[in-house]
């Protein structure tokens, strides 16, 4: 299991390098490694966010990955996912907290490791798109979620 894991994790590792060369070979500024996919449409969220899957669990491994892109201001809700979570930022200038932590400042380039069955959110700054690849697994049952950030917690009051 554990050398499914480790591949899975080095095909996706594969999948951003890819396309981060690929990217710089474009000529359009605004063209993203990624489709923004659908547009999430449900009350975890709190704005407008995009996902697209790059990899979706099934019988053979439980990992999945996605893209998401969050609009200016966007916002998860507080949520944990019980096999944890690895945020890849690949774009743009976002945020990260668990509860009872500081918030972070995120930025391409930027990746955080999620515990398990920790509370927490993330989503874009103020002033820019934002977008990370989320990395978890449905082994240990799907994501929670829980009540939306609010302004004070998304402004650090």
């Amino acid at each position: 299991m554990m050398q499914k894991r480790i591949s899975f994790i080095v095909t996706i590792a594969a999948l951003i390098l890819t396309g981060c060369a690929e990217h710089k070979e474009r000529v359009a500024e605004d063209v993203s490694i990624f489709p923004d996919g659908r547009k999430i449409d449900n009350d975890n969220f709190n704005g407008v966010a995009w996902l697209t899957m790059l990899a979706e669990s099934d019988s053979l491994n439980t990992m999945y990955a996605a893209n998401v892109r969050f609009e200016p201001g966007t916002r998860t809700n507080w949520h944990s996912h019980p096999a944890g979570q690895l945020l890849i930022v690949i774009d743009g200038e976002g945020y990260y907290q668990e509860k009872g932590q500081p918030k972070r400042i995120l930025r391409k380039g930027d990746a955080v490791k999620c515990p398990p069955d920790t509370p927490h959110w993330h989503g874009a700054s103020l002033d820019s798109d934002f977008s990370h690849i989320a990395v978890s697994s449905s082994e240990n049952g799907p994501t929670e979620w829980h009540e939306p950030v609010s302004d004070g917690e998304y402004f650090g009051q």
